[in-house]
């Protein structure tokens, strides 16, 4: 299976002030992140609120992604859902309509204990929409699974022919390294935290990613993987630094999902509020925010429309 070179984004989902989805800015949304040097698109997942939308806005939401993305742009749709025929149908309505690939974490609720519960989930999800790649979207700290990931993969080879990799979300170098190394490099891992691009690079092999961040920082984390590529690691270091100090801000501000989807208002793209249970940021923070996020420069270095 084709592995992916370059970072892919995790969109935000767009709503209208009253909660519905918003569809209008997709277009112009998928326009920015091309231009801006991101491959794809993972749709309904965390960023997306994915757990938050019903089965229904998530098909249509993947329609209209997958109607207006630039050619070549990939567009992988999250599909993990706590009810297990829900997956089934979203993975199954995915292929029908010509998505790249598909991908799921593991339900918040029930709790997965044991690897082969994750296999069978995993394997009941990939083989309705066996035409396309699957990714396990390893995020422990969202659904508390802890669980050594090798493992999943050595059980997994074999057993799930389309599985295409992981999407790993977790602060375990060691780990992230020794699954990229199985097997020779059989299974594509994709680096899932934007604050540490430049260490999952030097470890030797990673070559592609999944970020949040890069919804309005893609320029400089693409730079990140361009800098290393040319030898030019100051440069690097110092994008990688910089990246993590917008994390910072948005730390202060209830995260990439709260804080990260109002940095988009600030750059030109309002995309609405957050769905309850998701607490909002009032006018005041987002002056404050803005603020801060002058105070490092951003706005001089932030994804271009």
């Amino acid at each position: 299976m084709e592995k992916i070179v370059g970072l892919i984004d995790a969109p935000f989902t767009p709503f209208h002030p009253n909660g519905d989805v918003n569809l209008e800015p997709i277009g112009a949304y998928a326009a920015m992140l091309q231009k801006n040097g991101l491959k794809g698109v993972f749709i309904n997942g965390s960023s997306g609120e994915g757990y938050m939308l019903t089965t229904e806005e998530r098909m249509q939401l993947a329609e209209h992604w997958l109607s207006v993305v630039p050619a070549g742009f990939k567009v992988i749709v999250h599909v993990g859902s706590c009810c297990l025929r829900e997956s089934r149908r979203l993975a199954e309505h995915a292929q029908a309509h010509g998505a790249w690939g598909i991908g799921s974490m593991a339900p918040p609720f029930p709790h997965i204990g044991r690897i082969e519960e994750l296999v069978k989930y995993c394997e009941e999800i990939a083989s309705a929409a066996p035409e396309l790649p699957f990714y396990y979207y390893h995020i422990p700290a969202f659904n508390g699974v802890y669980l050594p990931i090798l493992e999943l993969l050595q059980a997994v080879d074999g057993r799930i022919p389309n599985f295409a990799g992981i999407k790993y979300t977790f602060e375990s170098l060691y780990e992230y390294n020794q699954c990229r190394l199985y097997k020779d490099g059989k299974y594509d891992m994709l680096h899932g935290q934007d604050e540490t691009i430049l260490p999952s690079l030097a470890q030797g092999g990673a070559q592609g990613g999944i970020g949040g961040t890069t919804n309005y920082n893609g320029r400089e984390l693409v730079g990140i993987i361009e800098a290393w590529s040319r030898g030019d690691l100051a440069t690097a270091r110092e994008k990688q630094n910089f990246s993590q100090e917008v994390i910072n801000v948005i730390c202060r501000y209830r995260g990439n999902i709260v804080g990260g989807k109002r940095i988009m208002k600030l750059i030109g793209l309002d995309l609405g509020p957050n769905r309850i249970p998701f607490r909002n940021m009032t006018d005041e923070e987002e002056l404050n925010m803005k603020a801060e996020l002058e105070a490092i420069g951003f706005f001089e270095r932030c994804n271009r429309f």
